[in-house]
């Protein structure tokens, strides 16, 4: 957990009097109310007056330049509305997403759950979002920002489309985002759209990969992949990537474990189905980030994401390997300031060494 200082015992008191009891859903919106707030251009332009650069934080990947190795995940910021506001919140890269060709309403409510003894998370939201067409338009008001963080845009399959027809709904999307995209992340793994997990299989991946990297042009492509693979799998998918010349690998997405929690777990049980993040995932995150690190080239870059909430392990993923790191669950539970302390703490560790 987060050092417990004035910032964090405020937000845990507002958390666990108002938060924990709305809808997880409802609180989300709630939130991004406030994060579109900090995103406003006066708001915004005092946070880049105030904040000096950190050149110890400072990362050059995938061609680009990021201010701090931490970054917000896909799944937060699904139709590119908060990007200013987490920049302004301390995020080095948002990865906005997941976008699909045809938009959608995802999947019935409820759909996102809190385990809070577990600090954990399971949704199975199912994509929702307005489409990729929609979205084009606010990357590029984003895109002529003087400020702003790098984007990554994380696209995946629509729902009414068929397996067989994947990779022409990627194309939809990867060809109205790509120009637009910082970098591009080919996701599939969430667990939420039948089907998709199975396009993880060589067979069907290699040639959707093929597809998108050339629809892709010279915008970086990563694909982001499940932690429940084999190692096996992991490894095919690894040496996949490097023979097909990717860009970077994000490792992990959510998993349908639902191994060494706390909760109850008859809760646990009548949530159902859905992906499952926060702390519980942090230690099979680094086991795959480790493997896949052994296996690619040091220059490829990867993006570990998975039960990330303190600073220091984000410095234990970046001395495993990681080039980046994003976290997303944790955010819920350590409120807004969580980046900007993870930041503050990077540089003192940094400062140690």
């Amino acid at each position: 957990m987060v050092t417990h200082n004035g910032e964090h015992s405020f937000y845990n008191l507002i958390f666990k009097g108002f938060f924990k009891y709305l809808d997880p859903e409802d609180a989300h919106h709630l939130g991004a109310l406030v994060i579109k707030l900090a995103g406003l251009p006066g708001i915004r332009g005092i946070k880049h007056a105030a904040s000096k650069p950190v050149p110890e934080l400072h990362v050059q990947a995938l061609g680009l330049h990021f201010d701090s190795p931490f970054g917000m995940a896909a799944g937060f910021d699904k139709d590119v509305t908060m990007v200013s506001g987490l920049y302004a919140l301390g995020f080095g890269h948002v990865e906005v997403g997941t976008l699909t060709a045809h938009a959608q309403p995802g999947n019935p409510k409820p759909r996102l759950f809190r385990l809070i003894p577990d600090r954990a998370l399971i949704n199975r939201m199912g994509f929702n979002n307005g489409g990729a067409a929609a979205a084009v338009p606010r990357l590029k008001k984003l895109r002529a920002l003087k400020h702003r963080p790098v984007i990554g845009v994380n696209i995946g399959k629509s729902r009414i489309t068929e397996v067989e027809n994947a990779i022409e709904d990627y194309l939809i999307s990867s060809q109205l985002l790509a120009p637009l995209a910082d970098y591009l992340v080919v996701n599939v793994s969430s667990p939420n759209t039948p089907g998709l997990r199975g396009l993880q299989e060589i067979s069907h991946l290699k040639p959707l990969l093929e597809a998108v990297k050339s629809a892709a042009g010279s915008t970086p492509l990563l694909v982001k992949i499940a932690p429940d693979l084999t190692e096996e799998e992991i490894a095919e998918i690894a040496q996949l990537a490097v023979t097909l010349k990717l860009d970077g690998i994000i490792a992990t997405n959510t998993t349908i474990s639902r191994d060494g929690l706390i909760s109850d777990p008859d809760k646990v049980a009548a949530i159902g189905a859905g992906g499952l993040s926060g702390a519980p995932l942090a230690s099979r995150s680094l086991e795959v980030l480790k493997q896949i690190r052994a296996i690619v080239p040091a220059e490829m870059c990867i993006i570990s994401v998975g039960g990330i909430e303190t600073a220091q392990q984000i410095q234990e993923r970046l001395d495993a390997g990681a080039t980046l790191v994003q976290g997303y669950s944790a955010f819920v539970y350590n409120g807004p300031l969580w980046a900007i302390k993870m930041n503050r703490v990077l540089k003192k560790i940094a400062a140690q060494r």
